[in-house]
């Protein structure tokens, strides 16, 4: 059985992929607890002990806002650290899977990013991993990059759709941002997704995200429509849709990153589900966990 480390594991994604995956290879998580990625050379040491076939790197710094007052500290954990997993990996042998970002995009487009277009992050956080992708191309020839967007699950701290619902369940009316353009997906089919790419994809970069196209308005509406379809207490009334200077924030964010898709469909033979059915079954799975 195929050996595959994963890190980020006490994250929403590296969670989900340890379930995932355990069912057709041995998963050997890894969290802060034993691997500091902001000491980077301690991930020498753990791919010397665990000695993986393969290497799924779903750790990383994304606290987007604080990025912009500590771009040192996730310079090292998105940029430093996945070019000395390549490094390591490429040693072995072994294949290197990366999870980036819509935010090495500018959002200036219209109509959805190729993995080729140029990238021109905004934010200290989308810089730092560019840095990463970079460090990647460079260090490891095995390597396949998967630029994912607006990821939820139930696993981990928190994510737009766990903020939502809190929210909701405490105000009547809830502001949200409307000109903001991308597409919400689900850990588990992006989980999913990373699973099936491991063996049979080239080399290279990737999109990843649920199909179809969302604004946060509209992401936020769509959950309490869910949540109350399925019975959450919820004691919202109202979504106010409101423009990005009316919610200023540190980082700077895309407009518009929304990525294409149809290059990763060719190798899975499928296009992604819709960002709201996967919405529908994180909350199902949500609702269940807190039972």
């Amino acid at each position: 059985m195929k050996r595959i480390l994963v890190t980020g594991i006490n994250g929403q994604l590296g969670q989900e992929l340890q379930q995932t995956l355990a069912s057709s290879a041995e998963v050997i998580g890894v969290g802060r607890e034993r691997v500091d990625f902001s000491q980077p050379e301690s991930l020498r040491q753990i791919i010397a002990e665990v000695k993986p076939d393969a290497v799924v790197n779903a750790a990383a710094y994304t606290a987007v806002d604080k990025a912009e007052s500590e771009f040192d500290l996730a310079m090292a954990v998105n940029g430093t650290a996945p070019g000395i997993l390549a490094e390591e990996c490429q040693k072995l042998g072994i294949r290197l899977i990366h999870i980036s970002t819509d935010y090495v995009f500018d959002g200036t487009k219209s109509y959805p990013y190729q993995d080729t277009d140029p990238t021109n992050p905004l934010s200290a956080y989308g810089k730092s991993k560019l840095a990463g992708e970079l460090a990647i191309g460079k260090n490891c020839e095995d390597s396949v990059i998967i630029r994912t967007a607006w990821v939820y699950g139930v696993g981990g701290k928190g994510n737009f759709v766990k903020t939502m619902l809190r929210l909701g369940s405490d105000k009547e009316e809830i502001r949200v941002v409307a000109d903001q353009i991308g597409s919400p997906t689900w850990t588990g089919d992006l989980a999913n997704a990373i699973a099936n790419v491991i063996d049979k994809t080239p080399p290279g970069t990737y999109h990843y995200t649920n199909s179809g196209v969302a604004s946060w308005y509209d992401f936020a509406v769509a959950i309490f429509e869910e949540a109350s379809q399925l019975g959450w207490n919820l004691k919202v009334q109202r979504v106010i849709p409101i423009t990005t200077p009316e919610y200023p924030t540190p980082a700077k964010r895309p407009a518009y990153s929304v990525l294409s898709c149809a290059k990763i469909a060719a190798v899975l033979g499928t296009y992604p589900p819709h960002w709201r059915q996967g919405l529908r079954q994180m909350l199902r799975d949500f609702s269940q966990s807190k039972l």
